[in-house]
């Protein structure tokens, strides 16, 4: 009798042999770090998506300022860089320069100051945001708060003439020297104070406040150009839509109820979300993923706490404006809200959960 190639000896067909699988060895368990999953976003992917949003407001801002804005871009960047580079070498670790984070801070420091800023007043702010701000506290990754924020707020106490000088905007060809004025919201907490009315104020319209054709820091006057990098940084996947949200939504709940209660002395909230620095620190500052929440329900929390203070500060306070004071408040409340808003384990008890968290 002939077989069939792969036949048995009864004459039936045999299935092959599957392969035998060789053991696993620990030489091929490769233990690391989290994350075990990598989305292809690294820190200097992130901060060019930031630096690109960041773009339309800052042609927006160097088109009304013209020259002085230049300059204190340029300066701004310059100190961060430098500072950033002489505290990795005070502290002997690697410079930390390629990751674009130091250029994010130093854009958003001078975005943060008025056009007519001297040198010097930059230098400062840089100093504080890069050894203040970040160094102090172990590098990118461990600061509490927003390296930025910390100096502007530091040079707004410190230097309060200097940070309060607005340039009027004129236009690209703007010298260096150009005539100073208020901001809108600085022209009717002014009014109001001295018991006139909001119309009474001369504050500019809601156009000129969405394109940004009004007093200010340099960087955060044009609501449109801000509005649009933030829209690119949430299409992009980098910041998460419920602080910006949250933060515009409570701001202009607060607002709009107090102007519908007085309107002669509080201004509309379309003033408050199109004017200032609400565009800026609620798509850029707020949302920074060090200083913020982890989860959803946290970043909600955070927001709509950005956007109660901001608008308790600019009705009620001593400043116009109250972005920056409402964001680092709510920097340091960022870890007690981690804690409230954690997830709990799958299958553990609420109960044991609370008393896990009590103790």
């Amino acid at each position: 009798m002939t077989l069939e190639p792969g036949a048995g000896p009864d004459g039936v067909p045999r299935e092959p042999a599957a392969p035998v699988a060789e053991p696993i060895t620990p030489q091929d368990l490769i233990v690391s770090a989290s994350p075990h999953v990598h989305a292809g976003q690294d820190v200097p992917w992130i901060m060019r998506q930031v630096l690109l949003a960041l773009l339309p407001g800052l042609l927006a801002g160097l088109w009304f300022f013209g020259l002085g804005a230049l300059r204190v871009l340029v300066v701004a960047v310059a100190g961060c860089l430098a500072c950033e580079w002489a505290c990795a070498r005070l502290v002997k670790r690697p410079a930390t320069l390629r990751d674009y984070s130091a250029v994010v801070t130093g854009v958003l420091l001078a975005m943060n100051l008025p056009s007519g800023s001297p040198w010097w007043l930059v230098l400062i702010g840089s100093a504080v945001a890069i050894g203040l701000g970040k160094a102090v506290y172990g590098g990118l990754g461990y600061n509490p708060f927003n390296p930025a924020l910390v100096a502007r707020v530091f040079l707004l106490i410190s230097f309060p003439v200097q940070m309060t000088t607005w340039v009027v905007p004129q236009g690209p060809g703007t010298a260096l020297d150009a005539a100073t004025g208020a901001t809108p919201l600085g022209a009717i907490k002014e009014a109001v104070g001295l018991g006139r009315t909001v119309a009474e104020a001369g504050a500019p319209g809601l156009r000129d406040l969405l394109l940004g054709n009004v007093g200010g820091s340099f960087g955060e006057v044009s609501a449109l150009a801000l509005l649009l990098g933030g829209l690119w940084l949430l299409w992009r996947g980098v910041i998460r839509w419920q602080v910006p949200v949250a933060f515009m939504a409570v701001t202009a709940l607060v607002t709009g109820v107090a102007h519908l209660a007085d309107p002669a002395h509080y201004a509309s909230p379309l003033v408050h979300l199109l004017g200032g620095g609400l565009m800026l620190g609620a798509w850029f500052m707020a949302t920074d993923m060090v200083t913020s929440p982890v989860t959803r329900r946290g970043l909600l929390i955070f927001g709509a706490g950005c956007g109660l203070l901001t608008a308790v500060i600019r009705l009620w306070g001593g400043y116009p404006e109250g972005v920056s004071f409402a964001i680092l408040l709510m920097n340091a409340a960022t870890p007690l809200i981690d804690r409230w808003t954690r997830p709990r384990v799958f299958g553990e008890a609420r109960k044991l959960y609370r008393e896990a968290d009590a103790a």
